[in-house]
């Protein structure tokens, strides 16, 4: 997915802009989908949009913060069975 740069308050070859899509990959270690730039004289504001991170989901069980009860060993799989679950 190419990465879409928009300049503002002034003009930047090319090569300036991938100059910062480049450091942009290094600094974050991904793609950014695209880069606003502020130009205001000698300085330049960055700012950087990506995809959307999919997060974990993460619930309280047993005193335990959790994604999944993959790691959990079989007393407290058999103690996460016998809970009461509370309705909303």
């Amino acid at each position: 997915m190419a990465c879409e740069v928009r300049v503002h308050n002034g003009e930047m070859s090319r090569e300036e802009m991938d100059a910062y899509i480049s450091r942009a990959r290094e600094k974050f270690g991904k793609e950014p989908t695209g880069i606003d730039i502020k130009i205001d004289g000698e300085y330049v504001e960055l700012t950087y949009d990506f995809d959307p991170e999919p997060f974990q989901r993460i619930r309280r069980i047993t005193g335990y913060l959790v994604g999944t009860l993959d790691r959990f060993n079989d007393a407290k799989r058999s103690e996460e069975k016998d809970r009461v679950k509370h309705g909303a």
